[in-house]
């Protein structure tokens, strides 16, 4: 398709979506769906109704503020189809004997062992971003204006930004690598292109899908650039000390929702508005959707036509920004 024909878009949409493991979840506003690919090959769909979807309460809605509910919100549903997709490929044939270690946990704790082994997963999951993406970038910044060169408060928080940005594409990058996380970035992908498709109001087949960009402005990818970036102007503005690195750490998690409301309503801007601003802020996060997208097959492009379809509502003017 022409890029002539690509930038007449008619309508932006509000629904957006994440990739699961062998499937795709989209979220409308007043039904989210999860399409995943079965080991015996169909497609098995999940359909379910959003509280307030339509009439969201006043902190889902007021500026700044929605954004930190929101994100919490998408990261709480993300992980949790996550773990129901990753289940869906569990066959027969997946289950082994019990260890008899793993016979006591299961008499123990029963039905309770699984949350707490996602319990733990999480926090562990915590603990590693907040010492990939708060500790070393902080700690490696003092130290070179320690024994380097001698740096501003500005200058370490830039330093300290870009060790975090450069932390984030190294593992993006590398998990690339990992052929069941690049199955996972071709759904992501398939989830961008379908999403691109439905704005243009081209008919959604795996044919026109095909056809559009993987990249999109409303991205998690674009969002966590976003948070990254504005950190470095907040922890200056709220002079975040550095005479105690942990201490450091503790305060900026504590300027977290700022941070996270600010990169917020600047998605909303880059998803609802096409000029020059929002193709600067939108810059950097399409061009690492290079790497956390790819181009999808048919057959995933199919899962996430399924997904979208079920989430587009009777009156399709409720879905316009």
């Amino acid at each position: 398709m022409s890029s002539n024909s690509q930038s007449k878009e008619k309508f932006r949409s509000k629904i957006g979506g994440q990739a699961v493991i062998e499937g795709v979840m989209m979220r409308g506003i007043d039904k989210a769906a999860m399409a995943c690919r079965l080991p015996d090959g169909t497609v098995d769909l999940e359909e379910w109704k959003l509280k307030n979807g339509k009439n969201p309460p006043w902190y889902r809605k007021t500026p700044f503020v929605r954004g930190i509910f929101n994100f919490l919100t998408s990261l709480i549903d993300g992980y949790k189809c996550l773990t129901r997709s990753a289940d869906k490929q569990m066959t027969d044939d997946d289950e082994e004997e019990m260890t008899k270690f793993e016979k006591w946990l299961d008499e123990k704790l029963g039905d309770k062992l699984m949350p707490i082994v996602t319990g733990i997963s999480m926090v562990l999951g915590v603990a590693l971003a907040l010492l990939l993406f708060m500790y070393v970038p902080s700690l490696i910044s003092k130290l070179i204006d320690k024994y380097i060169i001698s740096l501003s408060a500005f200058g370490k928080n830039v330093i300290e930004g870009l060790l975090k940005i450069a932390v984030f594409i190294g593992y993006t990058a590398l998990t690339a690598l990992m052929k069941d996380i690049r199955r996972t970035y071709e759904y992501h992908g398939a989830e961008h292109k379908t999403i691109a498709c439905y704005e243009h109001e081209a008919e959604l087949t795996p044919e026109n899908v095909k056809k559009f960009t993987r990249f999109h402005p409303r991205c998690g990818t674009s969002f966590i650039f976003l948070v990254l970036f504005i950190s470095i102007f907040v922890n200056t503005i709220f002079r975040v000390s550095w005479a105690n690195i942990m201490l450091r750490v503790v305060i900026k998690i504590a300027l977290l929702p700022v941070v996270t409301g600010i990169a917020y309503e600047l998605i909303r801007l880059a998803g609802r508005y096409d000029n020059i601003f929002t193709k600067i802020i939108s810059a950097p996060g399409l061009w690492i959707q290079r790497i956390t997208t790819r181009e999808p097959d048919e057959s995933q492009i199919e899962c996430a036509i399924a997904a979208l379809k079920a989430c587009i509502p009777e009156n399709k003017e409720d879905d316009k920004w």
